[in-house]
C-alpha cells in the first residue's frame, strides 16, 4: 500500500556533490520522522540525517558539516544534499519514513536503497 521511491545515487569523485530524493506514495494519513540511513560495507547500518516530527534535524557527526536534509511536507518528500563527498561516504543509502497508516496503525517503511560511490 505504501512505497518510498528513491533517486539521485551515482558515482562521483572526491569533493563532488550528489542529491538524493525520496518520495512517499500510497495510502497513509501522515508522516512522522523521515530521513536517510546508510550501510557501509562491513559496518552496521547508521543514521545519516533525519527530520523529526516537530521539524528537528539530526545528523550523523561524520556528515554534519557537509550534508543538508530537508523536507517538502506538501509533497511527502525528503531530500539529502551531499557536498564535499569523501571516499568514506561510499555506501548504499536508504530512505526511511515513519508513517501513520490509520489512526491505530504506525509503521516504519524503507526504500530499496541507492548506491553512492565516491572515488579519488
Amino acid at each position: 500500500q505504501v512505497q518510498l521511491v528513491e533517486s539521485g545515487g551515482g558515482s562521483v569523485q572526491t569533493g563532488g556533490s550528489l542529491t538524493l530524493s525520496c518520495a512517499a506514495s500510497g495510502n497513509f494519513l501522515t508522516i512522522n520522522d523521515m530521513g536517510w540511513y546508510r550501510k557501509i560495507q562491513g559496518k552496521e547500518r547508521e543514521l545519516v540525517a533525519v527530520v523529526r516530527t516537530g521539524g528537528r534535524k539530526d545528523y550523523n557527526e561524520a556528515v554534519k558539516d557537509r550534508f543538508t536534509v530537508f523536507r517538502d511536507n506538501a509533497r511527502d518528500t525528503v531530500t539529502l544534499q551531499m557536498n564535499n563527498l569523501k571516499e568514506e561516504d561510499t555506501a548504499v543509502y536508504y530512505c526511511n519514513a515513519d508513517l501513520i497508516i490509520q489512526l491505530t496503525m504506525q509503521r516504519d517503511y524503507w526504500g530499496q536503497g541507492t548506491q553512492v560511490t565516491v572515488s579519488a
